[in-house]
């Protein structure tokens, strides 16, 4: 999802947004260490989505 269609949600959908990308990252986690990740790629993808939320959620409570 682009941080431009991030901005556009609410706080209680971008943390909702977040916990669901957290989930997410846990089973592929989970996943890479049981050797049944077929695509490690999503793992980094996953990563760069939180960091994404993080950064809008921060930047409007400094607003």
């Amino acid at each position: 999802m682009k941080s431009s269609e991030l901005r556009t949600k609410s706080d209680t959908e971008l943390g909702q947004e977040l916990e669901s990308l957290l989930r997410a990252h846990f089973n592929l986690r989970m996943q890479h260490g049981t050797q049944q990740l077929s695509n490690t790629a999503q793992m980094s993808r996953v990563r760069r989505e939180i960091a994404r939320v993080k950064t809008i959620i921060r930047q409007r409570k400094a607003a």
